[in-house]
């Protein structure tokens, strides 16, 4: 069978049967090396080398930086692809061309496509071994960038980088976001060993694009590595307020000089300067979901994917701007391997109630847990309630009742979850259609 065709006709792969699948994997969990993945790649004939390729990398901030990089790269005339992670309600999230998710019927012709080559790949593994789901998702993120031609991917890490699956890509720059105590069971227990397996991931004379704010033993690590790769340096400007921005937050001002740095060294290299007013109109189009989003309606309802205290502590510094002024009424969902106690120290000063609740993931950490640790920093104005959607309504109806506002965050699959029920409360544009009809006949 040839590689560069798709594999199934849209009736075999739809896309609740490509969403099956990927759920099937789930099951299955991680599994380091980067063996699968080139197996993968030899089999759908090397999708990765048809196209350039940006990488980004760090604890927080990877999404935003990447869809702003892409935003710029776009508006300087590029067709530009972006792969990113997690997804918040369809996993089309994941795969943008042009600054659009692919279609459902681009989505399910990759995925048939991409588990095509895991079924070949997975009779050539040893037992017990097979492609992951991660693994699955991106060889059909870039077998679809591929089929789309585009001139540049920009593609956001899952976790770490020496082992993680989009270190297939032979990117000429690299991106680091942040660096922070997260995932210390795979990644190392030290700043320097996290920061050092990121890195692992810069190719031999690269371009390295350094973020604003990393910490003194992440930038001894990157200097080192690229004194190494001898890859060149290229540092975000600190403190850089730029041109007016559509995201929310100085945190988010920082990912965009970033973004900007590490679209200049691209541009740069592929002769092209840097307009201003591109980077201005990127800027000012540029949305991330989920992160720093209010939500239509009474109250002021603002939901965050801030998963670990470097996060909140950005989210809180957002607050002032974002919901100045109000009661706040938290709903906080977190997974059982983060710092909940330390997430917990930041917002609990800020609310005066809290709901908490469980992220839809084997990993949630319970809410009787949170309201142990809150109770335990002298936080009693608590409530548990397992199911996000109605955490949300009844710390609505508290804020609603005292003019006050909600923040919901902790996990971007709580995120996920309470915009999918929003979604599935949102009259069809169908009915809407109906119901403007019959209004007006009355």
């Amino acid at each position: 069978m040839n590689p560069s065709k798709p594999s199934s006709d849209p009736a075999v792969w739809s896309e609740a049967r490509a969403e099956r699948q990927l759920r099937s994997l789930e099951l299955f969990g991680m599994r380091f090396g980067l063996d699968r993945m080139r197996r993968m790649m030899t089999v759908l004939g090397s999708p990765e080398r048809r196209f350039e390729s940006i990488h980004v990398l760090g604890t927080n901030g990877k999404s935003s930086t990447t869809r702003m990089i892409a935003a710029i790269l776009q508006r300087h005339g590029l067709h530009t692809g972006a792969y990113l992670s997690p997804h918040l309600v369809s996993y089309r999230e994941r795969v943008r061309v042009d600054e659009r998710d692919i279609d459902a019927e681009e989505f399910a012709s990759a995925v048939g496509r991409a588990s095509w080559a895991a079924e070949r790949v997975n009779r050539t593994l040893g037992e017990g071994d097979h492609v992951t789901q991660f693994e699955l998702l991106t060889a059909a993120a870039l077998w679809q960038m591929a089929e789309r031609e585009v001139d540049v991917a920009v593609v956001e890490a899952g976790l770490g980088g020496r082992y993680d699956a989009t270190s297939v890509i032979d990117a000429r720059e690299t991106v680091l976001t942040t660096v922070g105590l997260e995932h210390t069971r795979w990644l190392g227990p030290t700043l320097t060993d996290i920061a050092g397996e990121k890195l692992a991931a810069l190719r031999e004379g690269a371009t390295l694009v350094l973020g604003t704010g990393l910490p003194p033993e992440a930038l001894a690590v990157a200097e080192r590595v690229a004194a190494e790769s001898s890859a060149s340096v290229v540092r975000a400007e600190p403190g850089a307020r730029g041109p007016a921005m559509r995201a929310r937050g100085p945190f988010q001002r920082q990912n965009f000089a970033l973004a900007r740095a590490a679209a200049e060294s691209y541009l740069s290299r592929a002769g092209i300067p840097l307009n201003e007013p591109a980077v201005a109109e990127a800027a000012a189009a540029t949305d991330v979901p989920g992160r720093l989003q209010l939500l239509d309606g009474v109250p002021p309802t603002l939901i965050d994917g801030a998963h670990n205290p470097d996060a909140i502590a950005a989210l809180v510094e957002a607050l002032p701007e974002a919901l100045p002024g109000r009661p706040l009424a938290l709903v906080l969902g977190v997974l059982e391997d983060k710092d909940a106690a330390s997430m917990l120290r930041a917002l609990l000063p800020l609310c005066e109630r809290a709901w908490f609740t469980a992220p839809p993931s084997s990993r949630a950490l319970s809410p009787a847990a949170l309201e142990s640790l809150a109770r335990q920093l002298g936080f009693e104005a608590t409530c548990c309630e397992p199911r996000p959607g109605r955490a949300l309504q009844r710390a609505q109806e508290w804020a609603t009742e005292h003019h006050g506002a909600v923040l919901a965050t902790g996990s971007v699959y709580l995120v996920g979850e309470l915009l999918a029920g929003l979604e599935r409360r949102r009259p069809s544009a169908q009915m809407r259609d109906d119901l403007s009809r019959s209004s007006s006949t009355r």
